[in-house]
């Protein structure tokens, strides 16, 4: 077996086949072998029953010899590429499948037959298909024969929206043999089959057409390996440590970027990410492909901080469902946009049950959040004004002004009658993170209106100001919400997200008492996301072992051999749980560098547990930036790479670390490493310049 931590490897595929590799580039998903994939925003029924629509795949294959053989599996994140390999003693057999990371609405099949040297006769693998061009969620019909390509088209059978148009499919693939064979006189050969879907019949046959056009040049799987070693060399997080820890990150950081967009030549359509990716979501299973705050709080920071050009899409898609955010609101009797709970297309409410979307209204503080540290990373206005961003930032703003209520009892803000992240309550009033992140969304609204010198409402600032954030001054913590009672049990991390991400100020007295009392009543067996944030916290007090206890505890949700995760340890729940991914890696990537995005500088604190003796993250963007970080020991190495990051910042900074205790500032120029001991700093403007800078 491979000692490459980045290749996932076995010789027996597990037994419970949701745990088999997912593909998925952004726009296309696929479970290995299954008979049905996914593309980003088409869904079939309406409000509730609004779900991912199956479709087809034609690369439903299994590769079968008579001759018996060693079996291998392999999963090469380096390369998105996973392969069935068999080795007998007449040949050497590969299948292998990849969603094209280039060309994002091609899934792509190759089938290679390496002769053995004492073999001479002819060679034949069998392919069993499992494929019928059909689907229970999308009416095909056929359509003539392109290139060679058989071709059919269809539309769901009902829109999200009553009286919308359906999302309309059409796939077009090389039809796959029943075998091939190896000729005599043949020392190897190899065979391409591709799949294409796409929203238009000219869409369909123009990336048909660029995927035969990639075959002829040979360019295929290179065009596909090259834009996947482009995105790791932008982003990659590697550690010296334990081999299932090593493992682990890069499954992580893998999964989480095959659910974004590719750096280049990105499709028009995104639909955004879900608990399960695009592989996941058909109707009744993995919250039906649907996005939650899942998307903005727990997957989208890590991608943020490495390829902010990608985790724009994020924003984008917010921006899109702008005018179902606004239906919400106005049907719940407020002004402003109310993001749903449970999103797909038109950002109308699509949750089965009516009460989540009714009162897990953080939602709209969650999204706010992300437009807030894309901002931060990279100064790009454009975002904010052609972009439009802007209008979710202040129609947010407008929402929560309409939905607070006064009492004069404490003269302050309440906002009554919420779900808190902690679902195993509703109806309660001041959930102390719902209150925290509104009232953050709100100061965010007015810089931002300042910033791009627009009017400012007083009431923003008013409400900010005096909205209540719960808390007991006698036991020196945070309740969940105003009435809850210390010790009884919580879902999953709530209260303990005020450190972080929300950076609410308290007292490391404090900061502890939250940490320890809700750890001890958190549900063993709730979501895989909850204890990365228990660990983020450890780390912000200087206790990496107690840290490292609570991250041990996400390792359960790792089911078999390819890194897939479940929601919940047992393997029940979402799976390819990108939030318990996205979890995970925020605090390695957040806890154990101590990285705080903030609005003039990006702050680290460092502190590695004993096991780990160094840390490597390559590809940090900032202010136009790119840097590479190694964490070891008690020093820190920090370069600046000589090529600008990728065009998102009005203009490219030049930048310094500034140390906190020792008050030593080091320039980080282009190409130059520059150590320091490990100590708490800020990477910030040459000039230290405070605030916003951008060219006219």
């Amino acid at each position: 077996m491979t000692s490459d931590p980045y290749i996932f490897e076995t010789e027996a595929l597990p037994s419970d086949e949701r745990f088999l590799p997912p593909l998925a580039n952004g726009l296309l998903g696929w479970r290995v072998f299954g008979d049905r994939m996914h593309m980003g925003g088409v869904y079939n029924g309406e409000a509730g029953e609004c779900h991912r629509a199956d479709l087809p795949c034609p690369l439903a294959v299994r590769m079968k010899l008579e001759e018996t053989g060693k079996h291998t599996y392999s999963l090469d994140t380096h390369t998105g590429i996973f392969s069935h390999t068999v080795s007998t003693a007449s040949v050497v057999a590969t299948q292998s499948f990849y969603a094209h990371r280039h060309v994002s609405n091609i899934l792509v099949m190759e089938v290679m037959l390496v002769r053995e040297a004492t073999a001479e006769d002819p060679i034949t693998v069998e392919l069993q298909s499992s494929f019928t061009p059909s689907s229970d969620d999308v009416v095909f019909q056929p359509a003539p024969d392109y290139r060679g390509g058989r071709h059919i088209y269809g539309q769901t059978k009902a829109a999200e929206v009553h009286g919308d148009p359906c999302p309309s499919v059409h796939l077009i693939w090389i039809p796959v043999d029943a075998s091939l064979t190896l000729q005599t006189g043949q020392s190897q050969s190899r065979w391409g089959f591709i799949a294409v879907a796409a929203d238009s019949e000219e869409g369909a046959r123009a990336f048909f057409d660029s995927g035969l056009e990639l075959m002829e040049a040979g360019s295929l799987r290179p065009s596909h390996c090259q834009a996947w070693a482009e995105l790791w060399a932008g982003s990659s997080l590697e550690l010296s440590g334990p081999e299932t820890w090593s493992r682990t990150v890069i499954g992580c950081l893998f999964y989480l970027l095959s659910a974004f967009p590719p750096l280049h030549n990105a499709p028009s359509q995104f639909g955004g990410v879900s608990p399960g990716g695009l592989s996941n979501g058909r109707q009744g299973q993995d919250y039906w492909g649907h996005v939650f705050w899942d998307q903005d709080t727990w997957v989208y920071p890590s991608i943020a901080l490495f390829q902010p050009n990608v985790a724009q899409s994020v924003l984008k898609y917010r921006v899109e469902t702008l005018g179902g955010a606004k239906i919400n609101a106005e049907q719940q009797g407020n002004k402003g946009l109310k993001f749903p709970w449970e999103s797909a297309v038109t950002g109308t409410e699509v949750c089965p049950v009516d009460i989540y979307g009714k009162q897990e209204i953080h939602i709209n503080g969650d999204v706010i959040m992300a437009f807030q540290t894309y901002l931060y990373l990279t100064q790009d206005v454009a975002m904010f004004q052609e972009g439009r961003g802007s209008e979710v930032v202040w129609g947010v703003a407008e929402y929560w002004v309409s939905r607070v209520t006064w009492s004069t009892e404490e003269q302050c803000y309440h906002i009554k009658e919420v779900m808190p992240p902690d679902e195993y309550y509703y109806n309660v009033d001041n959930s102390v993170y719902t209150n925290a992140v509104a009232k953050y969304s709100l100061l965010f609204a007015v810089e931002l209106a300042v910033l791009l010198q627009c009017p400012v409402p007083p009431e923003w600032q008013e409400v900010a100001d005096k909205l209540k954030i719960p808390y007991d001054p006698e036991m020196k913590y945070h309740p969940e919400f105003d009435g809850y009672k210390k010790g009884v049990s919580v879902k999953q991390a709530d209260a303990v997200l005020l450190g972080y991400p929300l950076g609410l100020p308290m007292s490391p007295e404090v900061r502890r008492n939250d940490l320890e009392l809700y750890e001890a009543v958190t549900d063993p067996q709730g979501p895989a996301m909850t204890w990365s944030m228990f660990a983020v916290g450890w780390l912000e007090l200087g206790d990496a072992g107690r840290a490292q206890t609570m991250l041990n505890k996400c390792l359960r949700n790792i089911q078999g051999p390819f890194q897939v995760w479940s929601e919940v340890p047992d393997g029940s729940g979402a799976v390819n749980f990108l939030t318990g991914m996205g979890g995970f890696l925020q605090a390695v990537l957040f806890g154990y560098t101590g990285f705080r995005v903030q609005k003039s500088c990006l702050t680290f604190a460092p502190l590695l547990p004993d096991d780990i003796s160094e840390l490597r993250v390559s590809g940090v963007s900032y202010l136009g930036n790119k840097m590479d970080w190694v964490l070891r020991g008690q020093e820190v190495t920090v370069c600046v790479r000589e090529e600008a990051a990728e065009a998102t910042t009005a203009q490219r900074y030049s930048l310094q670390v500034v140390l906190k205790k020792s008050g030593t500032t080091l320039p980080l120029i282009p190409g130059k490493k520059v150590t320091f001991p490990r100590e708490p700093g800020e990477v910030q403007k040459l000039d230290s310049t405070v605030g916003y800078c951008w060219p006219l």
